[in-house]
C-alpha cells in the first residue's frame, strides 16, 4: 500500500489553541439542515420528493449527529481522572491501533484510520480507553489529519504533563481515493513529538518500534 508521510517532530510549543466552536444560538434547526439536504439532491439532479429519497433527509441530519458529536464534547474531561498509584512505573505507555472514523474539512468527505499515543508519565497515568474517547472527540468534527493529530498531542500533553507525548496517526482520505486524483492505495501519516519523543532520538525510536513504524524518522 503506498503511503505519503508527513512525519515532523513537533515545536516547542504545545500546539495551536483550538478555535472556538458555533455558539448553540448559531446553529440552524433540525429543519433547516434537512431542508439542506433536500437542495442538495436537487442539485445533484434528483428528487427528493421520490419514495426512496423521502426519509433520506432525517436521516443524513441523524448521521450527522453522530458523525459530528465531537462538537459537544469536551476532549479535557475524558483525561481529569488519573492515577497515581503506578508502583513505580516509570516506563513508556504505548496504546495503538486506535480505529477511527473522522470527515475531511474540505469536502465532507470520510478519514478513515488509526491512531497511535504514547507518553511517559509523571507519577500518573490515565485509563487507557480514556485515550481512545480522546481521540473519538477529536475525530468526530471536521478535520484534517495535521489539526487532529496536534490537537490529540497537546490535549494530552496538557492535561497530564507528562514527561513526553507522541502521536502517530495513519489514515485513508475518500476526498483522494473516491474523487480527484483517484489514488485508493495511499494512506497519509502524520506524527507529533512533544517532550522527550522530541528531545531524544532513542524515545522516539522505541515509540516508533512499539506501532511498528522503526525508521519512519531520521535523526
Amino acid at each position: 500500500m503506498g503511503k505519503i508521510v508527513a512525519i515532523g517532530l513537533g515545536a516547542k510549543s504545545r500546539g495551536p489553541k483550538a478555535k472556538g466552536r458555533l455558539p448553540a444560538a448559531d446553529r440552524p434547526s433540525r429543519s433547516d439542515a434537512e431542508d439542506a439536504v433536500r437542495t442538495l439532491i436537487r442539485w445533484a439532479g434528483d428528487n427528493p420528493n421520490r419514495q426512496g429519497l423521502l426519509g433520506t433527509p432525517a436521516r443524513v441530519a441523524r448521521a450527522y449527529e453522530e458523525w459530528f458529536s465531537g462538537y459537544a464534547e469536551e476532549p479535557r474531561d475524558y483525561l481529569s481522572r488519573t492515577f497515581d498509584e503506578v508502583a513505580g512505573y516509570d516506563e513508556m505507555v504505548v496504546l495503538r491501533d486506535i480505529g477511527f472514523e473522522s470527515h475531511c474539512e474540505h469536502h465532507l468527505a470520510p478519514i478513515i484510520g488509526r491512531a497511535h499515543i504514547g507518553y511517559l508519565p509523571r507519577n500518573r497515568v490515565v485509563g487507557i480507553s480514556k485515550l481512545a474517547r480522546l481521540v473519538d472527540v477529536y475525530s468526530r468534527r471536521l478535520q484534517i489529519q495535521e489539526k487532529m493529530t496536534a490537537e490529540i498531542a497537546s490535549c494530552l500533553d496538557g492535561v497530564l504533563k507528562p514527561f513526553g507525548v507522541a502521536v502517530v496517526i495513519e489514515a485513508a482520505h475518500q476526498c483522494m481515493t473516491t474523487r480527484g486524483v483517484h489514488k485508493s492505495s495511499v494512506t497519509m501519516v502524520t506524527s507529533q513529538m512533544l517532550g522527550v519523543f522530541r528531545k531524544r532520538l532513542e524515545t522516539r525510536q522505541e515509540f516508533l518500534s512499539a506501532i511498528n513504524m522503526r525508521g519512519a524518522v531520521h535523526s
